[in-house]
């Protein structure tokens, strides 16, 4: 059936402003980014502060009152403070910690968007509209205290004395939280919201919305209505869900859907269940024509939801690919876009094989259209596929924010995200013949400019209820360094080498008196400020952070102390992750580059992931080749995991393909050097590195090298293939070699 997309009538576009989110290993938006970026697993075993795997777990899944999986995603701790929201500290045991998390995830999402403390706006037309499942923390405890007359019953039946009985019930209840007057507000789901609308006095409409595992993006759906009707101005929306206890790994070890081998393997081959996560994450929602009215930063907008129920089905938690189907082309249709130009797709994906087939097959209904793709323009394998749950596991009612935050990211960045643990994809899929690839690492998202870059979003809960949204990025050039925060440069300088020691010192009784905190960005961040780059003693220390903490960082000034008092002389020296520069007589700089020979897959990925002259460049190239993408021989789509990569290395070093491409990383890694102020002295190159030399050199101007690039690369391979031979680089003395 031919579509014709049409942006549905009365459908306003609405931009997304600002995130706050908690997320497990992730305590903030820049450290969800990290993760997302660097494709780092954040699943773990349970740990103690949640419940005892040696009381709960048996391997046997058919087991009463156990569990046969304790992985999952778990929030790490972070600091509250109950004063700066006005909540008594006597209160906190009664208050579920979704509503306190909730609280921090808003306050910051609002500060993201601009909306703090500081400025003025009209408070009355702010919506706060949560996804929030029905059971929470609290109610657990608080009913089982409820069940002492079955404990009395129960002891005295077995002859046990009145006062003994009583002595072991007042044990049994010391072990749950106590009831008070707070209590019943402390454990109502609806209430997440209420105390964000209260402590941040947000006057617009206020509820909290259950679709079971789709509850968050439920909760935007009527977020992006109110906006749309024009009740609200601005909205405060997303999900919360940090329940991860014993009852819930009980529901999902009962029905069963967890995980026996412990990780989520989305479109995968070794898929075998899914694990539960915690979550937060808030997005601050504002039609895009006032955002752009009001000088907001705009992450991305919403073009389009779509919604739908399963209907009728055999089971009730079962999923119907028809009903996605609906939910998928509603999306398509009110946001009048082709799912031919969606370039990303985060699915719901829960690593379930059963619901993971049921996706992709809805998925292929919208997206093939029954059409055939070289027909459309858009070869197969398009559309990168993931979802975010192979790292954090199924944040359940905020499952759908989590996707949705991980796809406006991507978008902003401009960046294809990578999905965890797919070694082979499931066969029974056949993705090779779809219009989808399974996105399995970190690429630059590079676009044609055809259309600007676009993301589907899935997300679907118990009950059949389907919802998809579709993104599209507000500003299509790259303009800001993608920072995530896992890379960290302290910055000690003075006028001798005791100085810069004393300064290690210092910094060494800090760490061991516990006054620097274990996130060291902030302590990073002020010796920069104060680091003199003309002092005659510099050192510097590159901290690198795994999941949500800095390595080594005690040992790293260990071996700073010991290089500058005993090891290092007074000339430059690099040691592992530390620079020490004395005073010494500096020359002057020259760049060579490379020839033919040097290229390689993902040459430059992690600078063209993160620098927008990467993108520029990139993009710039793409351009001047109508037959290919040099991008995607450069940084290939990952259609086939068990692909060689030797397959990949062949087509790159194909003359015409590996000229061209040189050039282009040579280009962009120079103006990222430029960036830093770092200009050559000279410059000079082997073979075609010699066309790098000139451009930099300022003798030929960009399009002049494209051009010559890509014309020296085909003449060369079209004279190669007329004469046949090869290149050989032997490494040996000049001598041996005659």
């Amino acid at each position: 059936m031919e579509h014709h997309y049409h942006s549905e009538e009365g459908n306003v576009p609405v931009a997304i402003i600002g995130i706050g989110c908690l997320f497990p290993k992730a305590s903030g938006l820049k450290d969800y980014w990290r993760l997302i970026s660097h494709g780092q697993d954040a699943i773990t075993e349970v740990p103690e502060t949640h419940w005892s795997a040696a009381d709960y777990f048996d391997p046997d899944p058919k087991l009463p009152d156990s569990v046969y999986c304790t992985r999952g995603g778990y929030l790490s701790a972070v600091a509250f403070d109950p004063s700066e929201f006005g909540i008594p500290p006597s209160s906190l045991e009664a208050t579920d910690t979704s509503q306190l998390l909730g609280l921090l995830a808003a306050k910051a999402a609002l500060e993201d968007a601009g909306y703090g403390d500081g400025r003025d706006f009209n408070r009355d037309r702010t919506s706060v509209i949560l996804g929030v499942t029905g059971t929470q923390e609290l109610v657990i405890p608080l009913g089982a205290r409820l069940g002492h007359p079955h404990w009395r019953r129960a002891l005295e039946d077995a002859g046990v004395s009145s006062d003994k009985t009583e002595e072991v019930i007042q044990r049994i209840s010391d072990a749950y939280v106590p009831w008070q007057e707070s209590s019943f507000p402390g454990l109502l789901g609806n209430v997440v919201a209420g105390r964000i609308s209260n402590r941040l006095n947000l006057g617009g409409t206020n509820c909290a919305v259950d679709a079971a595992c789709a509850s968050s993006m439920s909760a935007m759906h009527l977020a992006l209505m109110e906006l749309q009707a024009g009740r609200s101005d601005m909205a405060v929306t997303g999900g919360v869900d940090t329940l991860n206890d014993i009852f819930m790994h009980m529901c999902f070890s009962k029905t069963p859907i967890l995980s026996p081998t412990g990780d989520v393997r989305p479109f995968s081959a070794q898929a075998d269940g899914s694990l539960l996560g915690e979550g937060v994450g808030l997005l601050v929602f504002k039609r895009l024509e006032d955002a752009e009215k009001d000088g907001d930063r705009i992450y991305a907008v919403i073009r389009g939801l779509g919604s739908s129920s399963d209907g009728r089905s055999n089971s009730i938690y079962a999923p119907r690919a028809e009903g996605q189907m609906k939910a998928l082309q509603k999306a398509y249709e009110t946001a009048g876009v082709d799912p031919k130009t969606v370039d990303l797709i985060e699915a719901h994906g829960t690593g379930t094989r059963v619901g993971d087939m049921v996706e992709f097959t809805a998925l292929r209904g919208v997206f093939e259209g029954g059409g055939n793709e070289s027909e459309n323009g858009r070869p197969k394998n398009w559309c990168a596929v993931g979802s975010v749950k192979s790292m954090i596991g199924h944040t359940k009612a905020a499952a759908g924010a989590a996707g949705l935050i991980k796809a406006v990211l991507s978008l902003h960045h401009k960046i294809l995200p990578p999905t965890l643990k797919i070694e082979t994809p499931d066969p029974k899929l056949n993705i090779e013949e779809s219009p989808f690839y399974l996105s399995t690492r970190t690429r630059p998202w590079i676009t044609t400019g055809d259309h600007p870059r676009r993301s589907g979003v899935s997300s679907f809960g118990f009950g059949g209820s389907n919802f998809h949204m579709v993104l599209e990025e507000y500003q299509p050039e790259k303009e800001a360094v993608s920072w995530d925060g896992a890379v960290e440069i302290l910055a000690l300088s003075g006028d001798t080498r005791q100085e810069v020691a004393a300064r290690l010192e210092k910094l060494k009784q800090e760490v061991e008196a516990g006054i620097i905190d274990e996130d060291l960005s902030f302590k990073a961040a002020e010796t920069r400020k104060e680091f003199s780059s003309g002092a005659p003693h510099r050192l510097l220390m590159v901290l690198e952070k795994t999941l949500d903490r800095f390595d080594d960082f005690t040992d790293l000034l260990s071996n700073a102390l010991d290089a500058v008092k005993n090891n290092i002389k007074e000339e430059t020296r690099i040691l592992k992750n530390i620079f020490y520069a004395g005073p010494v007589q500096t020359g002057r700089l020259a760049f060579v580059f490379p020839g033919q020979g040097s290229q390689y897959v993902d040459m430059g990925l992690d600078l063209a992931c993160r620098f927008p002259e990467a993108v520029h460049v990139l993009e710039r190239a793409d351009g001047k080749d109508k037959t290919r993408r040099l991008s995607d021989l450069i940084y290939p789509r990952p259609i086939r995991i068990s692909e060689e990569k030797t397959e990949q290395e062949n087509r790159l070093r194909s003359t015409d393909a590996a000229q061209p491409a040189i050039g282009v990383v040579n280009m962009f890694m120079t103006r990222i050097l430029n960036r830093f102020g770092i200009q050559p002295d000279a410059v000079c190159g082997h073979s075609f590195g010699e066309l790098c030399a000139l451009w930099a050199a300022g003798w030929i101007d960009n399009d002049t090298f494209f051009d010559l690039a890509f014309l020296r690369g085909r003449l060369m391979a079209e004279a190669g293939s007329a004469l046949p031979g090869t290149m050989t680089a032997v490494k040996a003395p000049l001598e041996e070699i005659d």
